[in-house]
């Protein structure tokens, strides 16, 4: 099976891992929302410590699904996973009748003989879990048509973290592989099919020896009367060296534009409640941005590669409200959107207390 040429690839799109013995994770993060019932499902792919041997080494798949229920199994053996290096490309194969090296291989072939496992691509979101105890499952697949990258849909792709990500001083590294597209297919969540065309579709990595000691994000590509709008957000504390830096951006695709609020051109402050309000503001030359993310769900813990393994040290919901407000500096107004499907996260070390950044009697405030 050939990959498709995708212009939009964006930096970094490649596995990461370089064959040697140190600590190492990379994740893959896959979401679809399905406007019509207000549900989404994410898929989290990841491996760790991947020349075996190690403690840790070994990979994972979770789902968050319908309702923020979630599905999670573990594949131990990493000889099962493969990743391409210079395109977006990655699998891990379970129980197979298969006799061949794990690689991307046509759906049909994958559907007949990996009992377990995944693949996905640029293009393509595929797998099969089950969890023998509960006997809950999901079955999926679906293709992508990528709409933006990261950055100006007619230029060379970005880095979500600058130049600097090409040196490996930050950890962890993260990039936006597709901040929207369109997907296509099916997904079997425990026996009810839902059937979508063209539904709003994302994903994102990460990689490198550890996750930031706290963090948080907000994502969202599907707003209530806006359909070329797609958000990202986050923020986290994370390594540099041997130090430890504070950082966060808000970055905007809308009708053909890339917004980008990030350290190097912007003022961005944040306040994060440890659960249930995420709230950033950013100004740069030419504009200001303000997004408010809340729940009232508890949310759901998901796992993520730590120290300690492949543990759960987050908590999630797809079903955040957001509102969002973007002015020139002259306070003309762009645009103004809502949602009901937002992706909010945080994670971490345990928060005792809001994260506010900087200091409260500095915060950036966009007046009403």
């Amino acid at each position: 099976m050939q990959y498709q040429q995708n212009n939009l690839q964006t930096p970094h799109s490649g596995y990461h891992w370089d064959g040697s013995s140190d600590r190492f994770f990379e994740g893959w993060y896959y979401r679809v929302t399905l406007p019509a019932i207000d549900e989404s499902f994410a898929f989290m792919y990841s491996v760790e410590d991947p020349i075996g041997g190690k403690p840790h080494s070994g990979g994972g798949a979770q789902v968050l699904g319908i309702g923020d229920q979630y599905l999670c199994r573990t594949f131990p053996d990493v000889q099962g996973f493969w990743g391409a290096k210079d395109v977006l490309g990655l699998g891990h194969w379970g129980k197979t009748d298969l006799t061949i090296a794990p690689q991307l291989v046509e759906p049909t072939k994958f559907d007949r003989y990996i009992q377990q496992g995944y693949q996905a691509t640029a293009n393509l979101n595929q797998g099969y879990l089950r969890d023998p105890a509960s006997g809950n499952y999901c079955r999926w697949l679906y293709t992508i048509k990528p709409i933006y990258g990261w950055g100006n849909p007619h230029r060379p792709q970005q880095s979500t973290a600058g130049w600097l990500s090409y040196i490996p001083i930050f950890e962890p590294g993260w990039q936006i592989l597709m901040a929207d597209g369109l997907a296509t297919g099916w997904i079997d969540w425990n026996g009810q099919c839902y059937q979508f065309t063209d539904a709003p579709a994302y994903s994102e990595k990460n990689w490198g020896r550890s996750f930031p000691q706290r963090w948080f994000w907000l994502n969202c590509n599907s707003f209530d009367d806006e359909a070329d709008l797609a958000l990202t957000a986050g923020g986290g504390k994370r390594g540099v060296l041997w130090w430890m830096e504070s950082v966060a951006l808000i970055c905007l695709h809308h009708r053909g534009k890339f917004y980008e609020f990030v350290p190097w051109n912007s003022r961005v402050s944040w306040q994060i409640q440890p659960w249930g309000k995420w709230q950033m503001q950013a100004e740069n030359q030419q504009y200001q941005v303000e997004i408010i993310g809340t729940t009232d769900l508890e949310g759901t813990p998901l796992r993520a590669p730590t120290e300690r393994g492949l543990v759960f040290c987050c908590r999630d919901t797809m079903k955040g409200k957001l509102s969002l407000k973007l002015r020139e500096r002259d306070g003309r107004t762009i645009l103004t959107a809502s949602s009901s499907v937002c992706g909010l996260e945080v994670g971490g070390v345990p928060w005792d207390e809001p994260w506010l950044f900087p200091a409260e009697n500095q915060l950036l405030i966009i007046n009403s």
